[in-house]
């Protein structure tokens, strides 16, 4: 079978961007995605993120508390990882949220991802710029524009070195990003 033009499009850029690439790129690009993000967050209200768009999406307090609840695996996998070890979270589930997403208020939220980033960051910052040997299996979803012209989840795992694996928090937040955006457009906010 013929893999999507996107994955192989992802499949390069992880290779391209991740396992080949300078950690100090690797960590510019991941600390330009989260600035992007706290930026973006700084402007949402509680009463803002916690509107679902109506279409079956998240809200951005659902975003967010994917991520608080993602990125410690994922960088629990990274250490792992660099130390050349097996991480013991792998695979992460693609729609990991807490029991009750809505549970923790927004500043929580926001503060346990501020917190998260600069411990992602810290990470890179005295990361070895070596490879090891050992990947993890990361559950990757793009999104793939049928032959109908809907666009549609595709769901892989692909076995990824470590820088693979921090490039991925630059992708993990660009797309939620983007999910936030349409969630706040939709509901007019």
């Amino acid at each position: 079978m013929t893999m999507p033009a996107e994955q192989v499009k992802a499949m390069a850029y992880l290779k391209e961007r991740g396992t080949d690439a300078p950690l100090a790129q690797i960590r510019e690009r991941v600390a330009d995605a989260f600035a992007t993000m706290d930026t973006l967050l700084d402007s949402v209200s509680a009463a803002q993120a916690g509107k679902r768009p109506g279409d079956g999406e998240w809200s951005p307090h659902e975003v967010v508390d994917h991520l608080v609840e993602t990125h410690p695996r994922a960088l629990e996998e990274m250490r792992a990882l660099m130390d050349g070890r097996h991480s013991p979270v792998s695979p992460i589930p693609a729609g990991l949220q807490s029991a009750h997403p809505m549970a923790r208020s927004w500043s929580d939220l926001r503060a346990a991802l501020r917190w998260l980033h600069r411990e992602v960051l810290d990470v890179l910052t005295v990361a070895p710029d070596r490879l090891t040997e050992v990947r993890a299996p990361i559950v990757m979803v793009i999104n793939v524009r049928a032959s109908d012209g809907t666009v549609k989840p595709l769901h892989w795992t692909e076995h990824c070195d470590w820088k693979a694996c921090a490039i991925i928090f630059r992708l993990h937040e660009m797309d939620h990003l983007t999910q936030i955006r349409k969630a706040l457009r939709a509901r007019g906010d």
